[in-house]
């Protein structure tokens, strides 16, 4: 019965069950400027795109216009990439009203680029209380608004600041022999969890995979066709998927929170990983980079999330097995992690898989895929 419900249904069902738990300033935490409620209302920026309902418009809007006062003023903190995420949600009311308080807001999260520290190579320091380290999870949260800023705003050279964030990423924490990348990077190699020769975080966590997957395929989109980069991201992205698809639980669909280590006792699957990476794999099909056997395991992990969600006593819509929000660290770190019930990274996440799914599932009309290099 669940699964005759279209994949933009269960987006609805998603994004109505926290709009009614809460106005759009106290999704958790309450009148923060920050990516846990950016990647939500991300999600429902997409559902809107799909559907065109003026109530999701509405209510990011609300978030947006509670922490951005009329003279472009905002909190954020200025020492994280985090804090840039939520600036993709400027660019649209941006073009309504041109140059008012969302121009001057894009433009204070746009320097922070200026200010945050990097390795000698050039790469952004996660976080200054991570100091020296490269994290997966930066790339989406910094990447994609650095290159909508260089579309709407004329500053191309934001471009060749993020393929470059994406290359060092790939130079130092991807692992030739499974095609994964690991969670994290110290320069230095001193903090505790850093290995003493390669200077990577000993694990794939699901969930900063696939921040590098949203990231890398959202790369596409705003990329010129022509630009050089943007052909060797396609491959990037081709390869990443596949080898992410190799690691699929086969009986559930799912992925794992150590992506790597489904067959040790207390590894469990995870829902957010598994959302971002259906919703990479869906994306990278459609541009024509991957084939069948790809869209086959889409379907299947997200035939696998659907099965996982919950209607709760008062008939609204639960996505469990959320791991909560997670530092780098050793694989007991990341396997004994709470897990929580509609947190915004997993229901964000839940929203963008299924709106990339529309019109992926068995009978329902698939399309041919775009070819990646007439997409831009």
């Amino acid at each position: 019965m669940a699964q005759e419900r279209s994949p933009l249904s269960w987006a609805r069902e998603a994004c109505d069950a926290l709009m009614a738990a809460y106005e759009a300033p106290q999704l958790p935490p309450a009148n923060r400027w920050h990516y846990h409620q950016g990647v939500f209302l991300c999600g429902m920026e997409m559902l809107w795109e799909a559907v065109k309902e003026p109530r999701y418009d509405e209510y990011i809007r609300s978030y947006v216009d509670a922490l951005v006062d009329e003279n472009g003023n905002l909190y954020f903190a200025r020492d994280e990439l985090d804090a840039i995420q939520a600036g993709l949600l400027l660019f649209r009311y941006d073009e309504r009203e041109p140059g008012g308080k969302y121009r001057i807001a894009a433009g204070k999260l746009r320097r922070l680029f200026d200010t945050l520290n990097k390795t000698k190579e050039g790469g952004f320091w996660h976080k200054d209380k991570y100091p020296y380290q490269m994290w997966l999870d930066g790339l989406y949260m910094g990447g994609v608004f650095a290159l909508k800023y260089a579309n709407a705003y004329g500053e191309p050279a934001l471009r060749d600041m993020v393929l470059l964030q994406e290359r060092l990423m790939r130079q130092h924490m991807l692992d030739e022999s499974t095609g994964l990348l690991y969670h994290a990077w110290d320069e230095t190699r001193s903090f505790p969890w850093a290995n003493p020769d390669t200077g990577c975080s000993p694990e794939f966590w699901a969930r900063s995979l696939g921040w590098y997957g949203l990231a890398v395929s959202q790369f596409l989109d705003e990329l010129p066709a022509e630009d050089e980069g943007r052909l060797r991201l396609a491959e990037s992205l081709r390869s990443f998927v596949t080898a992410i698809v190799r690691y699929q639980d086969p009986a559930s669909g799912l992925w794992y929170q150590v992506v790597d280590k489904g067959n040790q006792g207390d590894n469990w699957l995870e829902t957010s990983g598994t959302c971002l990476f259906v919703y990479a794999i869906a994306k990278t099909y459609k541009l024509g980079l991957v084939g069948d056997e790809c869209l086959e395991a889409a379907r299947k992990g997200y035939r696998g999330l659907i099965e996982t969600v919950r209607i709760n006593a008062e008939g609204r819509f639960e996505l469990p097995l959320i791991c909560i929000g997670t530092s780098a660290g050793d694989y007991e770190n990341y396997v004994t992690r709470p897990t929580s019930v509609n947190d915004l990274h997993g229901v964000g996440a839940f929203v963008m898989a299924c709106v990339e799914m529309e019109g992926l599932l068995e009978g329902s009309g698939d399309g041919k895929p775009e070819q990646v290099a007439s997409h831009g």
